[in-house]
Parts: C-alpha cells; sequence; structure tokens
C-alpha cells in the first residue's frame, strides 16, 4: 500500500521528498487574506466508545467535558488575538466524538466564533441517533445550527451488531425532525460489510429520506491498524459493484452528487466539512490546512488543556508545504467533490493547470476516469471508484500512521510519510 502512495506522490510532486511533519510550529497563523475559509470544532466526548472508530474520542464525563470547552475557547482566542479585522468564512463543522454531548455550550463556542468570523453557509454539527431529541434539536436550533449529520451507519440490526451499535428507532428520529426542521439533515452510513448487499444498502436509504433526511453519505468501511474493530474487509469487486448500484439508484431517484459518497434530495441540502481550500481547526486532533502549511493538534485532551492553559497553540505536527505538494493536496481533496475545475486551479495557485498537469488530466480522460465540459473535469463512475480505490490506500498509508503515532504520543517529535 504505502508503495502505490509513494510513487503516486513521488510522480505528481516531481520529487522524491517525503511529507516531512516536524513539532516546529507557528504561534501566530496566516489566514486573514485566505478565500474558501472553513471552520472545524472537535468534541471527543462519547458515552460509548465504537470499535471501528478511527476518530480522536475518549469516555464522556460532564466534568470533564466542561473543562475541554472552557480551553476550547481559550484556543479560539489564541488564535484570533492577532486578527486585524472580522473575517468572512464559508462554514462552521462541530465534530466528535458526540458534539451533542455538549449542546447545551454549542452556543457558548458559536458566539465566541462569531466575534471573529462571519459564517456564510450555515453550521452544522454531528450527531449519534440517541441524541435526535426534540429537546436537543431545539437547543442546537437555538444555538445557530443550521445542518445536521447523524452518525446511523445502519438500520439493518444485524449490521448494528456488526458494528457493535445499539438499535435505531426510525419512528423516533421521524418524530424528533419533524417538529425541529433543518436547512440540511444528513443521515451517514457505512457501506461494504460483510454479507452487506444492494438490497440492504437500499433500505437504509429509503429509510434515510422516510425518516426526513434530504442528504445522505455512504462510507466505505475501512478497517485501520489501531481500530481492532476484527471486521473483514470486502473484496475490490464487491465494493465497487455496490458502489455503483446505489449511485445509479440515487440517480434514478433524481438525487444530485456532491462528492464521492453523499448525494442530496434537493440541490442545497449538502454536508461536507472537508471540500475547503482552507480551514482552521480547533480541539483536540483538529487539524488547520493554510497556503503553504498543514498543522494538527495534539490527540490527548489532558496535554490539549494544558497546553492551552499555558497559553500556546496545542499543535502538535507541522509540515511546510513544497509548492507542489500543496497542488497535490489541494488536487486530492477538491476530487473528493467529483469535480476539478482548472480555473478555480489557476485562482488559487497562480499557474494555469493544463501547464502542471495537463498529461494527467488527459490520460485521466483517455482511460475512461473523467469527462471534460466546458473546461471542468467531472468523474466518471470508474473515476468515482478508483478514487474511493486510492483514497483507502492513501488512509491506510497516511492517515492511519499519522493517527496512530498521535494516539499514543502527545506531541511526537516529527514523522515522515
Amino acid at each position: 500500500m504505502s508503495l502505490i502512495t509513494t510513487l503516486t506522490r513521488d510522480y505528481l510532486t516531481r520529487s522524491f521528498r517525503p511529507f516531512t511533519f516536524t513539532n516546529d510550529y507557528d504561534e501566530r497563523l496566516d489566514y486573514e487574506s485566505l478565500q474558501n475559509l472553513g471552520l472545524y470544532v472537535h468534541i471527543p466526548f462519547c458515552r460509548s466508545i465504537c470499535s471501528f472508530c478511527p476518530y480522536c474520542k475518549e469516555l464522556y464525563s460532564r466534568g470533564k467535558c466542561d473543562g475541554y470547552i472552557d480551553s476550547l475557547l481559550e484556543e479560539i482566542r489564541l488564535v484570533t488575538r492577532n486578527q486585524t479585522q472580522k473575517k468572512e468564512v464559508t462554514s462552521l463543522y462541530f465534530g466528535g466524538g458526540t458534539p451533542a454531548l455538549a449542546a447545551d455550550r454549542l452556543g457558548e463556542i458559536i458566539g465566541e466564533l462569531r466575534k471573529h468570523f462571519d459564517i456564510t453557509e450555515g453550521i452544522g454539527v454531528e450527531l449519534h441517533p440517541d441524541n435526535v431529541t426534540p429537546q436537543v434539536l431545539s437547543s442546537l436550533k437555538a444555538a445557530g445550527v443550521t445542518k445536521l449529520s447523524i452518525g446511523i451507519q445502519s438500520f439493518d440490526e444485524k449490521f448494528q451488531a456488526v458494528l457493535g451499535r445499539s438499535r435505531v428507532d426510525p419512528a423516533s428520529l421521524k418524530s424528533a425532525l419533524g417538529q425541529v426542521p433543518f436547512e440540511t439533515v444528513s443521515f451517514d452510513f457505512i457501506f461494504a460489510l460483510p454479507g452487506q448487499t444492494f438490497s440492504d444498502l437500499k433500505g437504509d436509504v429509503d429509510m434515510a429520506f422516510e425518516c426526513g433526511a434530504n442528504h445522505i453519505a455512504m462510507y466505505p468501511f475501512i478497517s485501520f491498524t489501531f481500530a481492532k474493530s476484527g471486521i473483514p474487509v470486502m473484496a475490490k469487486g464487491e465494493k465497487r459493484k455496490l458502489l455503483d448500484e446505489i449511485t445509479g439508484y440515487c440517480y434514478d431517484r433524481g438525487f444530485s452528487r456532491n462528492s464521492i459518497w453523499t448525494f442530496s434530495k434537493v440541490p442545497e441540502a449538502r454536508y461536507s466539512s472537508m471540500t475547503r481550500d482552507n480551514f482552521l481547526g480547533f480541539g483536540c486532533s483538529a487539524t488547520t490546512l493554510l497556503r503553504d502549511s498543514f498543522k494538527i493538534n495534539t490527540f490527548s485532551v489532558d496535554e490539549y488543556m494544558a497546553r492551552v492553559k499555558g497559553g500556546h497553540l496545542p499543535t502538535a505536527l507541522t509540515i511546510r508545504f513544497t509548492e507542489r505538494q500543496r497542488m497535490l493536496y489541494y488536487l486530492f481533496w477538491t476530487a473528493y467533490s467529483t469535480r476539478v475545475d482548472p480555473a478555480q486551479f489557476e485562482r488559487f495557485f497562480g499557474i494555469p493547470f493544463k501547464k502542471v498537469y495537463g498529461l494527467e488530466a488527459a490520460l485521466a480522460k483517455l482511460f475512461g476516469f473523467v469527462t471534460e465540459k466546458e473546461g471542468v473535469y467531472e468523474m466518471t463512475l470508474k473515476g468515482a471508484f478508483y478514487y474511493h480505490y486510492y483514497e483507502n490506500y492513501y488512509t491506510l498509508a497516511y492517515i492511519d500512521k499519522m493517527w496512530n503515532l498521535m494516539r499514543t504520543t502527545p506531541f511526537p517529535s516529527g514523522l515522515k510519510l
């Protein structure tokens, strides 16, 4: 796996230089001049820990959660202390963990961020199905939340058992969502579980929209080395067939595709914290992407709070991109939306897209991975699958390695990928 990602990196960056992260970091972040800037806040607490989940999380306690949020507010002040004027940003997303466990304090966090940022495209929060109650939803709406992402994973009890999840009650979801409406209601599902069929996935999609969703996300199961889930990985051919079938079904129903794994019932329903040119991340394990650098905060809640209390940013690792490395990172996450616009690339880098990647784009068209319409490249079904397939390699070769280190070492000395 690492050989495939290494060869791709070396070719597209025209260099044998690895992605090199160091413990060097900036106390002042240069983000004020950046366009298409998003915000992300990580709340790591959960009522119980799912074995398959790779994200930074720990068991919830009210006292520790409150202490963490106090530190989170302080981190926001540290990042924005040199800001000269209010900055326009696209969006704000809360992830986790289970952010709704702190529903009564999300308004406080949003209020602090709004002192410094104008949020133009809404505020999203991830929810566990158990949190979808009229009381919690009303609290979120009062705080300014406009988008929900509910981690269903599967309505089918046999797959809930595989994932170690409890039963989801569709009637309760439908009732609560009917009482407190939101602009976007997205249901998250995991596909490519052992024995899963198109009929199983179709049932999940149909039930999602019956319950009040207007957006769905179908994420492939990825077996992280440290997650210890014990769930077998589906063969490539079966996985491609499932992805193509569920994509075709969504197209037949008139849904629009927003990204590799997401579909909307109405065009304005969107939920993605990833497709941003730049973003600021707050909280433990949160990442920040700027014009020439990428940083990741410590995964340790205790060390995060201690570092912020000392008046310093909780950055654990930083990479200073070469121009070509930044281009590769840009293209990888832009392609997640299933389209690449050369005009946007040129606005960001000041270099014509075809001057840098014209040959690669031509080959992608030749092999049927993309089509070109009015100068914009759109992924085909084949292209979307192979993007997913490569993303799986990327996750296991890079993200798995980084997160495994970060889980055991709060502030590593460095990392090469």
